[in-house]
């Protein structure tokens, strides 16, 4: 308790700095940007409490001495003591006891005192500040304030005065191209006139500047070219801008003389194909000239031309410009065949380069292997194995083929069978893909999707066989999809064509995978006395029990409470344990304006759009096909879905500063059947709760509407979710969170009647649940580890008047764990 005390390490001729005030022309200017130019932060606080100094203070100073003094504190004490515990053990206590307390001095923070020199310090930067933002006679004064118990507070007074405007902007260009260039986008200019004056503006002007006239063929220009004439004499707080762009220098062994600048052209493009430091040295055997581009090859050509040059932004020919250079290397870097590339230029009498490309491929081939062991509710334990083999340049036009195995075995908690061999559980799958560095289309599609949107192709092929978990599965997949970024923001993936084919191979263990459906269903049958009080078995007895249900044979009438809930269970089941055949087509928008990996001002929209059965239908209209006993066309004996899903998904991120976001989301997605369709596929559908999405859920829990459904798993076709989560820094790599998490999922437009799970108009909105709560979050850089812990703030599945904070508690709350933030 002692530690508590702030003051307990500040020596007698020290004050604890407990708090910096800031005051812009007599007002109080709490802002992160403006108190982040202090070069003394008092020490951190969380709810107002130096959590880390009260840590620091718990150390004791020179803690080794004081356990030595202690322990031969008395005669004879440390030979007791090695006697007892022996001398290792007691140098081990000793090494622990000093091991603790570091660990109290790094995981603490020391106390800050008042410093007179950071102080003064502190006052010039923040006139610094202000005059680079346009206040040209700031002043900035400081009064250091004590305060009882060896604390102090330090008072800054800033005073302005009138900001500065940008009246004018001229400029001496010596250049006649550089003046040309500079003309034709003037208008683009950070400079504005009527402006207030900013430092960091004609910082980024020469930027511009110099990007302008690097991409348009002025090969030797910097920005150490571009200065800025300032004018401020009895100006009355204008300020007269004169821009100037001096000519080339150039140095010479023992001159240095000026010219004007010069547009530079592309003469040649020399690119060489296998180039490796010991080879730099031999002589070409091979080489090719593949538009205008000459192609060298210090053994045999591996490459088809038009692979490498399609990678190639710069063009013989054309102006030189800058952002040729860093396309070319993002886009041989996404063949992913050859090493980072090296890009040179070389300067002709003529003013034209050439352009000099060194390519190292990688090895053809490629193997990896990889294994694991899990543990999970269904097997105690399990073991898999996943080798792949890649091949590079497979045919010749950089294309990438990778085949892929997977196997794995595991060993069931179901002990029911002694008979059973110990591993009981098995998956096997293969998987193929090929990956196009282009749009692998009839046409030429370069004037829709041209390279600088660097279009990939990637046709992919696989299949599995899963036994002894769930209904058992095989599975067969196949994607042919188109990906391109339409700017620095937006990218693009269109599924041309996305195939699905899972087959149940033991449906018959229905009820012993959905075991909630099978009590709800047992207890009916116990209800009317159907077993003579036994158990049903299954499947014989519980298909034979819903059949004679349904047909009427039992005392349960139709409009009976348990004889919707049969007619309910024997729907799910049907749906559940039906082959599924999804011939399906999406689009795919994602726009990012992220500028980092550390931006926390950013949002992200995506969209999707998916059409299924559209193909098939077509042509069981025009092979004038039959339908099955349910009214469905089939293709290759199955019912295929038939369907449009559309989702729109909106995060938004603000910092707030000190390391505080605030971060959202909105999700909706909607799925409709039709055609061939009455519901939707399960794989397709959607789910609340779980660690992503409202947390105060476990994942397949919440839903559909107002139901208080007791299946294991809970999915719908129409999605709402909305969240927003307050995230904070408690110290160094801890972080904490506040959150609020609504949503819910609905059937709508599909074969589902009960009204409790069906949205019918904007009255079902009242259905929406409501989860909140907290979370301690440790950031390890390369990941986050998240525990939230969330509580059932509103549960629409009790009496609408009765929704609010029923179960909002420790003991029905829901305990997440993840990896990184939820959105």
């Amino acid at each position: 308790m002692y530690s508590c005390n702030s003051v307990k390490r500040v020596p007698e001729d020290k004050l604890l700095l407990v708090e910096n005030s800031i005051y812009v022309n007599g007002k109080k200017d709490n802002s992160e940007r403006v108190n982040n130019l202090l070069f003394q932060q008092s020490n951190k606080k969380i709810i107002n409490t130096p959590l880390r100094l009260y840590i620091y203070n718990a150390a004791r100073p020179n803690i080794d001495s004081i356990i030595n003094v202690k322990i031969d504190s008395k005669p004879k004490k440390r030979k007791h003591l090695e006697n007892f515990l022996s001398k290792k053990q007691l140098e081990r206590y000793i090494e622990a006891r000093i091991g603790f307390n570091d660990w109290l001095k790094k995981t603490g923070e020391a106390p800050v005192f008042v410093n007179h020199d950071k102080t003064k310090r502190s006052e010039k930067q923040l006139e610094a500040y202000y005059f680079n933002n346009g206040w040209f006679n700031v002043d900035a004064t400081s009064t250091t304030d004590s305060l009882e118990s060896k604390k102090a507070s330090i008072n800054y007074s800033i005073k302005t005065g009138e900001p500065y405007i940008v009246d004018s902007l001229s400029r001496s260009i010596a250049s006649p191209v550089v003046d040309s260039l500079y003309n034709s986008t003037k208008e683009n200019s950070f400079i504005k006139k009527n402006k207030q004056y900013r430092t960091a503006t004609f910082a980024s002007e020469k930027a511009r500047i110099n990007q302008e006239m690097r991409n348009s063929g002025v090969y030797h220009f910097s920005q150490d070219y571009v200065y800025f004439d300032m004018d401020t004499i009895n100006t009355n707080n204008k300020v007269n801008v004169d821009l100037q762009i001096l000519n080339r220098s150039i140095t010479t062994q023992d001159t240095v003389y000026k010219e004007p600048f010069s547009i530079y052209k592309i003469k040649e493009v020399n690119i060489y194909t296998d180039y490796s430091y010991e080879n730099k040295d031999l002589a070409i055997q091979d080489s090719i000239t593949f538009k205008k581009f000459n192609l060298y090859s210090y053994g045999k050509m591996r490459f088809k031309p038009k692979a490498i040059t399609d990678a190639i932004f710069i063009t013989p020919g054309d102006v030189f410009r800058d952002k040729d250079r860093s396309n070319t290397y993002r886009h041989i870097n996404n063949l992913q065949t050859f090493k980072h590339p090296s890009i040179d230029y070389i300067e002709n009498p003529d003013t034209t380069l050439t352009a000099n490309i060194l390519l190292t491929p990688y090895k053809k081939f490629g193997l990896n292997f990889s294994a694991e062991v899990s543990q999970s509710n269904i097997q105690s334990v399990g073991l898999a194995f996943n080798p792949s083999l890649l091949m590079r340049n497979i045919f010749r036009g950089a294309e990438t083929l990778e085949l892929s195995a997977f196997g794995s075995i595991g060993a069931s908690k179901d002990g029911a069978d002694a008979s059973d061999p110990f591993f009981d559980i098995t998956e096997i799958g293969v998987d193929l893909k090929l990956t196009i560095p282009r749009l692998f289309f009839p046409f030429n599609t370069a004037r829709i999707i041209p390279k600088t949107m660097f279009p990939t192709t990637r046709i992919s092929i696989s299949t599995s066989s899963q036994t002894n978990v769930g209904l058992d599965k095989q599975t067969v997949s196949g994607i042919f999809n188109y990906k391109w970024y339409a700017s620095n923001l937006v990218t693009n993936r269109l599924d041309l064509f996305n195939i699905q084919y899972v087959r149940n191979l033991n449906p018959d263990n229905y009820f012993g995978v959905y075991q909630n459906s099978y009590d709800e269903l047992n207890a009916i049958s116990n209800s009317i006395d159907y077993n003579n009080g036994n158990n049903l078995t299954y499947p014989g007895q519980t298909d034979m029990f819903i059949n004679e249900v349904l047909s009427g044979d039992t005392s349960l009438q139709p409009g009976e409470a348990e004889y919707d809930d049969v007619y309910s269970i024997n729907e799910r089941k049907i749906r559940l344990t039906e082959d599924n055949l999804i011939f399906a087509s999406n689009f795919n928008f994602t726009r990012d304006n992220r500028e980092n990996l550390y931006d926390e001002t950013f949002s992200i929209f995506r969209l999707k759009l998916e059409l299924a059965g559209n193909l098939f239908g077509a042509i069981s209209k025009l092979g004038n096909l039959k339908k099955n006993d349910a009214g469905q066309y089939e293709m290759f004996n199955v019912a295929y879905s038939q369907y449009v899903k559309t989702e729109f998904d909106y995060i938004k991120h603000w910092d707030l500063g000190k390391k505080n976001v605030l971060a959202i989301r909105s999700f909706a997605g909607i799925a409709i059947p039709y055609g061939n369709s009455t519901n939707i596929p399960f794989s397709k559908s959607f789910f609340a709760g779980g660690t992503n999405d409202n947390r105060a859920w476990v994942a397949y829990s919440l839903g559909p509407g107002s139901l208080d459904s007791n299946d294991e798993f809970n999915e719908a076709n129409l999605k709402l979710a909305f969240n927003i989560e307050h995230r904070f820094n408690l110290f160094d790599s801890f972080n904490g969170a506040f959150f609020i998490d609504t949503g819910n999922i609905w059937n709508v437009l599909d074969d589902v009647t009960d009204p409790q799970a069906t949205f019918n108009n904007f009255s079902s909105l009242k259905d929406i649940a409501i989860g909140s709560g907290f979370g301690l979050r440790y950031d390890f850089g390369f990941a986050v580890f998240r525990f939230d812990i969330g509580f059932k703030t509103y549960d629409p599945s009790y009496p609408e008047n009765d929704r609010w904070f029923k179960d909002y508690n420790f003991s029905n709350a829901v305990y997440n764990i993840g990896i990184n933030y939820p959105f």
